[in-house]
């Protein structure tokens, strides 16, 4: 388990002044993950608590939001009432981090709780054409859950693989709705090469409205049914991943599909476009969309037994608010792959809690197939820990390391301590409870402890596919 540390209320950071305080307070050198809300209190699991029943499972990934830009994470401008109230009733992840710092490789960490670099389709960084994908023999966190009695439904972006080899109805999802690809226009459904880019199963579906609105329509409606089993809905919103267009901005979405149908394979990349508001205005409506589909989900009478986890996919893009983490999304720095992640789960946990241990996507697969009844195939080996004994019994996780690569960057956390080599090729180490911000560069004072965190990299990295090309 990492060092305690000292608990430092944000609020206390002077409210609407926070943004301006924040530099102060939280500068190169001061424990970015202790920072707690008012009422918060370090994580203890209720080993009182009895409940039989398996859970629902609904998790929630944003695209691109960065670690900071909810307002219960820090961020002086943007507000997330709804996201911040699920914090409030369940628990808050400080060292929470991503499977990758791109789109695909994390969702191939937790579609199969693997390194991505364990298969083919998650070497791409992101899938960005068609001839590699997730492979349907390969046993995933649905397919397995399905096998246990779960019925299994995925809403919104897939991003592992496009028809017709790869989809999740291939994958062990029941119902699949949503786009395939890694971006898409808002209104027009466009996706990189001009392709419509909404399916319903592998039919494609009309429907022109704001994508975020379908989405949540979609989703309310499915954890307002009628179930007679135990369901996982994996809800993948797009936002607030470029184009940069908020609900309502119908002139900005014309002009992009221009330049899509004349050819302009860059129009959604939006780099002309987009600024600090229209992307504030993208992640208030994610958060009033979660607040939607919590909404139906408690009207429901279900919602004591659902876990609900939220989180984003990587790191923040261009306009993301990640003080005082350095880089941001394709980089192994920790603002390309530390996340918001929130955990409730009304019948087990209780609300209120923070905790500081350091988890990462390929966790969250192994723990909810634990909770879910499911069993690993032993032929596909988890590279993730469940965290169902530290959620429920207690019990204290034993050291590991968590492990990353990507293209021409390696990182591995062990505790308070994080390997990092980059694009200049140079080894080094930060204690990040002291230094977040990745800038007090230790490796000429901790030469052992270096190489042993490099040797433990390099052993993994050893078991991974090769990079091709």
């Amino acid at each position: 388990m990492p060092t305690p540390k000292t608990p430092l209320s944000r609020r206390a950071l002077g409210g609407a002044a926070v943004g301006a305080a924040a530099v102060t307070a939280l500068g190169a050198g001061a424990p970015v993950a202790a920072a707690r809300e008012e009422g918060e209190r370090p994580f203890r699991a209720a080993t009182g608590r009895r409940h039989s029943r398996r859970p629902n499972i609904l998790f929630i990934l944003g695209d691109d939001l960065g670690w900071a830009d909810l307002s219960s994470y820090g961020s002086p401008h943007i507000r997330t009432p709804h996201l911040d109230r699920l914090a409030r009733q369940g628990v808050r992840f400080t060292d929470a981090y991503s499977g990758s710092a791109t789109c695909s490789p994390t969702r191939f960490s937790l579609y199969t709780g693997r390194f991505p670099g364990r298969t083919k389709g998650g070497l791409a960084e992101p899938i960005a054409d068609r001839s590699v994908g997730l492979e349907p023999t390969h046993p995933t966190l649905a397919s397995r859950l399905r096998d246990a009695g779960y019925a299994t439904a995925l809403i919104g972006k897939w991003h592992c693989g496009y028809l017709p080899d790869y989809s999740p109805t291939r994958s062990g999802w029941d119902e699949f709705f949503g786009n395939f690809g890694g971006a898409l226009e808002y209104y027009s459904k466009l996706g990189l090469a001009g392709e419509y880019d909404l399916y319903e199963g592998d039919a494609p579906y009309k429907d022109l409205r704001y994508y975020t609105r379908v989405l949540t329509e979609r989703a309310s409606e499915y954890v307002s049914r009628e179930h007679d089993r135990p369901w996982l809905l994996n809800l993948n919103f797009t936002t607030p991943h470029w184009p940069w267009i908020a609900d309502g901005d119908e002139e900005a979405s014309a002009e992009i599909v221009r330049r899509i149908e004349a050819g302009d394979r860059s129009a959604l990349w939006h780099q002309d476009g987009g600024s600090i508001e229209k992307y504030r205005e993208m992640v208030e409506d994610l958060d009033r969309s979660v607040g939607e589909v919590l909404g139906a989900l408690k009207r429901s009478g279900r919602e004591h037994d659902t876990l609900v986890f939220f989180a984003s996919d990587n790191g923040g893009e261009r306009f993301s608010y990640n003080w005082p983490l350095a880089g941001n999304k394709g980089s192994l720095q920790e603002g390309g792959i530390r996340v918001p992640s929130l955990l409730r789960w009304p019948a087990r946990i209780d609300g209120g809690q923070v905790s500081d241990l350091p988890v990462y996507t390929p966790d969250w697969t192994a723990t909810l197939l634990e909770l879910g009844g499911a069993r690993p195939d032993p032929a596909y080996p988890l590279d993730g820990t469940s965290l169902a004994g530290y959620l429920l019994r207690g019990e204290e996780p034993a050291e590991r390391d968590l492990f990353w690569r990507v293209r021409g960057e390696r990182a591995l956390r062990r505790g308070e301590w994080k390997y990092y080599r980059g694009k200049t090729g140079r080894d080094q180490l930060f204690h990040l409870t002291e230094d977040a911000r990745e800038q007090a560069d230790r490796a000429p004072y901790e030469q052992e402890r270096l190489a042993a965190l490099r040797a433990s990299w390099e052993r993994t990295d050893a078991g991974l596919l090769p990079y091709g090309g």
